[in-house]
C-alpha cells in the first residue's frame, strides 16, 4: 500500500517508528561491523560478522516496508557528533563499546515490544515479535562474549589468545574521575567560601588555589600509583619465579587448587594447570594472577595516567569558578551553581561510556550529589559567617 495525500496521525507515528528502526538497525550493523575489523581472533571476528549482518536484515526489512508505505528513507546522519563517538568507542576499547552495545540491544528490545502492542499494523507487528527474539538474541550473545564461560575459554584468556579484554579506556576512566573529583572538590570550595564571602573576590582566589591543589595532586597520585603497581608486580613476579625453579610440581599443583575453588572439576583443572606449565612465561603470570591478583595487562602508562589526571581535574575544577572572573556577589554565585550542576550532570552521564549504565540515570545521579554538596558547604560558610 502507498501512503494517503492526507495520511492519518496513526500512519504517520508508523512511518517515524519504521524510520528511526531503519536509521538504528544501519547504524549498529556498521558498528558491529568496525568491531569485527578491529577483532584479531577470528572465532569472534565471526560472530561479529553474523550480527552486523542480521541487523542489515533487520534494516532491509524497515527499508521494504517504508517502500511500501511510500516513505522515504531517512538520511544516515555521519556529522562530527558521531566521528567522535566512534573515537570514543575506539579509546574505551571493544569490551567496553559491546557492553554499550549490549545495553542498546536491550533498550531496542523493550521499544519493539511496546511498539508491537500499539500498532495497529499486522505486518508490522509480526515483524517486531520476529525481531524483538532476535534482539534478545543479540543480548545473550553479547553477555557470553564479554564474560567467557567454560574451561577452553578460560584457557583461551589466561594463555593470551583471548584479544577480547585488551587495554582500553584506562587513561579515558581517569579522566573522567578527574574531571569528577576536580569539579566536585573545587564547587565545595567556592560554595563554602561564598557563603562565607556572600560572593567577593576571595571566592575566585579560593578557587584557583583549589583547582591547582587538586589537580597536582590527582596528577601526582595517578602517577606514583601507576609507576607502584609496575614496581610491585616485578617485585612479586620474581618471587613467584624463584618459587616455580625450587618445585615447579608444587606450583602446578597449586595453580590446579585455584581452579578447583574456582568451580572446576579436578580433571578440569589439572589440564588447565598442565597445559600452561608447558609455558613457563605463562604460567608465570597465571600464578601471579591467581595467587596474587596481579595482571600486567592492567597495567596502566604513568605517564598518560598523570597526564590525563591533571588536566581532566583542572578542567572538571575550572568550571565553578568561571563565573567569578566576570561577575561577584550572589549572581555570580547562582550562575555558578547553574553551570556546576550542569557539568556534574555532564561528567556523570559521561561515565556511562565505560560503564554501559544509563546516562540519565549517572548523570541526575551526580548532579543531586553536587547539588547536596553545595548546599552544605554554602550553609556552613553562612554559619561561620554568621557566628
Amino acid at each position: 500500500m502507498t501512503v494517503e495525500s492526507n495520511p492519518t496521525s496513526a500512519t504517520k507515528e508508523l512511518i517515524r517508528f519504521l524510520q528511526e528502526s531503519w536509521r538504528r538497525e544501519k547504524e549498529s550493523e556498521r558498528i558491529y561491523r568496525e568491531l569485527a575489523l578491529r577483532e584479531r581472533d577470528q572465532g569472534r571476528q565471526n560472530v561479529l560478522e553474523r550480527l552486523a549482518e542480521t541487523e542489515g536484515r533487520h534494516a532491509a526489512r524497515w527499508a521494504e516496508k517504508l517502500s511500501e508505505l511510500g516513505a522515504p528513507l531517512p538520511e544516515m546522519r555521519r556529522g562530527r557528533l558521531q566521528a567522535f563517538r566512534d573515537w570514543l568507542n575506539r579509546q574505551v576499547g571493544t569490551d567496553a563499546t559491546l557492553r554499550r552495545m549490549e545495553a542498546e540491544e536491550d533498550r531496542v528490545t523493550a521499544r519493539y515490544e511496546a511498539q508491537a502492542r500499539a500498532l495497529d499494523d499486522e505486518t508490522a507487528t509480526h515483524l517486531l515479535r520476529q525481531m524483538q527474539r532476535e534482539e534478545e538474541s543479540h543480548s545473550y550473545i553479547i553477555r557470553q562474549m564479554v564474560k567467557p564461560a567454560g574451561p577452553q575459554s578460560r584457557l583461551d584468556i589466561l594463555l593470551h589468545r583471548e584479544s577480547w579484554h585488551k587495554r582500553g579506556g584506562g587513561w579515558l576512566g581517569q579522566a573522567i574521575y578527574g574531571a569528577n573529583d576536580g569539579l566536585g572538590a573545587v564547587f565545595g570550595i567556592v560554595s563554602g567560601v561564598a557563603g562565607y564571602t556572600g560572593g567577593s573576590s576571595a571566592v575566585l582566589i579560593a578557587g584557583l588555589a583549589g583547582m591547582l591543589a587538586s589537580a597536582l595532586s590527582m596528577g601526582s597520585g595517578a602517577y606514583l600509583a601507576a609507576k607502584s603497581q609496575r614496581e610491585v608486580y616485578e617485585a612479586e613476579i620474581s618471587r613467584e619465579q624463584r618459587e616455580i625453579e625450587a618445585d615447579p610440581e608444587e606450583e602446578r599443583e597449586e595453580l590446579s587448587l585455584f581452579y578447583q575453588l574456582k568451580g572446576f572439576s579436578e580433571e578440569e583443572a589439572e589440564l588447565l594447570a598442565s597445559r600452561l606449565s608447558e609455558r613457563p612465561e605463562q604460567f608465570l603470570r597465571t600464578l601471579a594472577h591467581e595467587e596474587l591478583g596481579l595482571s600486567e595487562e592492567t597495567f596502566p602508562n604513568p605517564a598518560l595516567e598523570a597526564l590525563s589526571a591533571t588536566l581532566s581535574t583542572a578542567l572538571g575544577a575550572f568550571i565553578p569558578i568561571v563565573p567569578f572572573f566576570f561577575f561577584s556577589g550572589y549572581f555570580a554565585i547562582g550562575l555558578a551553581a547553574i553551570v556546576s550542576l550542569v557539568a556534574h550532570f555532564a561528567v556523570g552521564a559521561a561515565k556511562t561510556l565505560v560503564t554501559g549504565r544509563s546516562w540519565v540515570y549517572s548523570g541526575t545521579e551526580m548532579t543531586v550529589v553536587g547539588a547536596i554538596e553545595a548546599v552544605i558547604t554554602f550553609g556552613l560558610g553562612l554559619l561561620f559567617r554568621v557566628g
